[in-house]
This record gives structure tokens, C-alpha cells and sequence, in this order.
């Protein structure tokens, strides 16, 4: 475990590599985090070359100086690109995983559906624990079908639909809900009775956090890793 955990029983993610204090998805995001986390979490979408790259937005513009949409820039025009005020650039997903200490766990947030045996390739051999999730049931569908032994874990935003027989459908490992939802439903109540984990995001304060260890989440996606 980590310096940083408050309770042994809840897992301390770094969501984006901690993207309060260190610039989001990138090399010393990674770098800088992994020390204080028990995992950290990445975004991985497919660029208009193929490659597999670690950013979370669908367009360029908040995070860098370029414009228009990852989905439509080739990676000759996206490795160059600094991200924030910073000297880090979007890295590829191979770069993240080179880095990562095998101590270290990482959550493969999963953009969209159409990589799934890309990103599997990509973390053949890999030490590290991982856990691929994403809001897309089709990319999980993919994963799944791919391969029955890897940790799934489905990403809602909020209850409606049907997330707990979706993920039972999937074989999920965890639900991955936002924290409002466990603070103001019974969601983590029924998601531990059906069998799931449930790591909760994005927790930005100390007394956020302190709420939801006592209301007996298993992960908290951070953006701070000192706040825990």
C-alpha cells in the first residue's frame, strides 16, 4: 500500500495521474504519482493514424495548443503537442505502461469502442495489475470478447438504465460510479450486495473523501493524492 491511503480497505487512484498537481495523462504525471497511489488511471483513444494515445478530451484544444479532434490528427501532428503549461507531451499508451512502476496499478479508461485487441496487445506481459474500464458497454463487449480473465469495470455517470445487470452481463470486477451517487443512493449498498467493487470519481477534497471511506467505497479517483 501507499504513504498516502487513510484506510488499508480503500484504494487511492490517481485519476489522470493526480491532474490537480501534475499535467494530466502524461509521462511525469504517471512519474510523479505512482509513488503516493495504489493505482493510477489513464484515457486511451485511437488517433486518425491508428495509434493508441493517453487523452482524455475528444478535441485538442483545452489541453494544448493544437485544435480540432483527436479522432482526425495523426500522430506526426499530435506528438509534438504540449499539454497544459508544461513541457510533457500526449504520450502513446506504451509510454505510460513503460513507465508505471509494476508496483503500481492502472486503470485503462477506454474512450470508445475499436481498440480493444490493440490495447490488450499493448498490455501483453505487463506487470502492473490492471483494470480496464470504460462508460462504453460496447468497448467493454469487445474486451470481453477478446479475453474472459481480465478485470472489467463499467464507468456510470448516474443509475439510470440497468448498470448493475449490465455488468454482471460483462463479468465486471467493479462498478465505477460518481461519488454524488454513492453519497446520495443506496447504489454502493446494492452494487457490494451483487458482488462489485466500487471505486468512486472524482474526489477533489479531504471531507469528500472522508465521506465516502465512511460510506465503505473500495477506490477513490483522485485528483490529489494528499488529500487522502
Amino acid at each position: 500500500m501507499t504513504e498516502t491511503t487513510a484506510d488499508s480497505d480503500v484504494r487511492v487512484i490517481g485519476h489522470r495521474g493526480c491532474a490537480d498537481q501534475y499535467p494530466e495523462n502524461t509521462v511525469l504525471a504517471m512519474e510523479q504519482a505512482a509513488p503516493h497511489v495504489d493505482m493510477v488511471e489513464i484515457d486511451v483513444q485511437r488517433c486518425a493514424s491508428g495509434e493508441l494515445v493517453v487523452f482524455h478530451d475528444d478535441e485538442l484544444d483545452r489541453l494544448t495548443d493544437g485544435s480540432g479532434a483527436v479522432a482526425r490528427t495523426d500522430w506526426d501532428a499530435l506528438k509534438d503537442l504540449t499539454v497544459l503549461d508544461s513541457d510533457q507531451t500526449i504520450p502513446l499508451l506504451s509510454d505510460i505502461l513503460d513507465v508505471v512502476p509494476a508496483a503500481t496499478g492502472v486503470n485503462i479508461e477506454l474512450k470508445h469502442e475499436g481498440m480493444a485487441s490493440d490495447v490488450l496487445d499493448a498490455t501483453d506481459g505487463v506487470e502492473n495489475e490492471l483494470l480496464y474500464s470504460s462508460f462504453s458497454v460496447p468497448a467493454l463487449r469487445e474486451l470481453r470478447s477478446e479475453d474472459d480473465t481480465i478485470d472489467l469495470a463499467l464507468l456510470i455517470g448516474d443509475a439510470s438504465g440497468t448498470p448493475i445487470q449490465t455488468a454482471n452481463s460483462l463479468d465486471c470486477v467493479a462498478i465505477n460510479p460518481n461519488y454524488e451517487l454513492v453519497l446520495s443512493t443506496e447504489f454502493r449498498r446494492t452494487a457490494h450486495d451483487n458482488g462489485f467493487a466500487v471505486n468512486t470519481w472524482t474526489v477533489d477534497d479531504a471531507d469528500t473523501a472522508s465521506r465516502l471511506i465512511d460510506a465503505g467505497v473500495d477506490g477513490l479517483f483522485v485528483d490529489r493524492w494528499d488529500i487522502v
